[in-house]
């Protein structure tokens, strides 16, 4: 599995919350600005080469099926994050956003509950 560019991600996030569907589909789930239609085209064409989603043709309009799951990416790429970014550490992760003030204590606490739950 390799790592998506921006546009692709952006591309999938509106696949993932589609599902199966076609481009103008996906455009519509996408939030402003959106790319041009022919752009968007363009980039789930790429993701189908990459093996990130399917197409069948159904009459002159093809639909596209994601075939990577949402959280199997997130799960190897945050795991690339944390690894080349944060010393292969989730606790210098959470500090490092802390310190940024990108999470609250109730967050923080929240995720403790979480953690102590499981």
């Amino acid at each position: 599995m390799e790592k998506l560019t921006i546009q692709e991600e952006e591309a999938m996030l509106a696949i993932w919350k589609t599902g199966e569907g076609n481009v103008k589909s996906f455009l519509e789930t996408m939030p402003d600005p959106k790319p041009p239609y022919t752009t968007l085209a363009s980039t789930v064409k790429n993701l189908e080469k990459k093996g990130y989603v399917e197409s069948r043709q159904v009459g002159n309009m093809f639909l596209y099926n994601p075939i990577v799951n949402e959280t199997d990416y997130k799960k190897k790429f945050m795991n690339g994050v944390v690894k080349d970014y944060f010393e292969n550490s989730y606790k210098e992760l959470v500090a490092f956003f802390a310190k940024e003030k990108k999470i609250s204590a109730d967050e923080l606490k929240e995720i403790i509950h979480l953690i102590e739950k499981k």
